[in-house]
């Protein structure tokens, strides 16, 4: 170790002044003191700062004064991405198990965990709730995976270093339960829904969101939805409620989120999630009361199912 500049040790046999110790090895004299709080320390105690040198404890409450920089959402800017490569991964890691058990890339549809986990209106009315997620994981062929994959990328990168990991991970579960959500209440009982296409869509809403707490443009933002919702629209097959719902729910929790007061940030994300959460369990409870109880709809929905309903 470079021991750092100073003048010759105080003390010692016959010098005529007191013996000096470090502060935190009393074991050891030393000439050398901190320029920040002038206590004498040893040379392992010390470290270089813009001018002389500081001891570690000076050091450290330094550190600890040096105001973290965070996001408009309370996040700690760290330029790593993790749960939007995770999400990608499991989106595709599903996709490939569907079309190993359909034995089609393009008919994976087919599969077995497509009809366990693919949202029947009259399933989910029937007990089966965890289709209300699940289905968020599945999709119809490389094309659609493809596209809400690269939408997932392109916006889900800029918002998860805004919000941060676990704020960014809410953002895409409640939008993606919103979208489910809309599709139980109102999408046809005799079609199955599945797609990230409702959580994208909630990102996307949550982009505006957050470019409108930045006070920054979100003109590039808009004509992208409205582009999407045009296609949502116009193109047969496309869940119209799963991508409003979501784009709705995106929306209103990234509110919660950068709107947030400082002094209680944490608080209010937490009581939005929750708040939406709770939205959510009750819809699906009013839409069951409609449906009573059903049963025999785990694979496909029958028309049997709402005979006398």
């Amino acid at each position: 170790m470079t021991v750092p500049p100073g003048p010759a040790p105080l003390g010692g046999a016959g010098s005529g002044w007191p013996v000096r110790v470090c502060v935190r090895h009393p074991d050891r004299e030393t000439g050398l003191s901190c320029v920040r709080c002038d206590r004498p320390a040893c040379s392992a105690c010390l470290r270089e700062a813009s001018v002389g040198y500081q001891c570690v404890d000076c050091v450290a409450t330094g550190a600890r004064a040096v105001r973290r920089v965070t996001t408009v959402a309370g996040a700690e800017p760290t330029g790593r991405l993790v749960v939007v490569p995770v999400l990608i991964a499991i989106n595709v890691v599903i996709f490939a198990i569907t079309v190993v058990q359909a034995g089609s890339l393009g008919g994976n549809a087919a599969a077995e965990l497509f009809q366990q986990w693919g949202l029947w209106t009259t399933a989910v009315a029937g007990g089966e709730l965890w289709r209300l997620f699940t289905s968020g994981f599945l999709h119809f062929g490389p094309i659609h995976l493809a596209f809400n994959m690269i939408a997932l990328w392109v916006i889900g990168r800029d918002l998860e270093q805004v919000l941060g990991q676990a704020r960014f991970l809410a953002v895409y579960l409640v939008s993606l339960l919103g979208g489910s959500l809309a599709v139980f209440l109102f999408e046809d009982e005799f079609k199955m829904t599945a797609g990230a296409s409702g959580a994208v869509f909630g990102l996307m809403g949550g982009l505006v969101v957050v470019l409108r707490r930045m006070r920054r443009s979100p003109g590039p933002a808009l004509l992208i939805i409205a582009l999407n919702v045009f296609i949502t629209f116009a193109v047969p097959g496309i869940s119209k409620y799963g991508h409003l719902g979501g784009l709705l729910f995106g929306a209103v929790v990234t509110a919660g989120m950068v709107y947030a007061p400082r002094h209680r940030r944490v608080a209010v994300q937490a009581a939005t999630v929750a708040t939406l959460l709770a939205v959510i369990m009750i819809g699906v409870l009013v839409r069951d009361t409609q449906f009573g109880t059903v049963t025999g709809c785990t694979t496909e929905p029958q028309l049997a199912c709402l005979v006398g309903r």
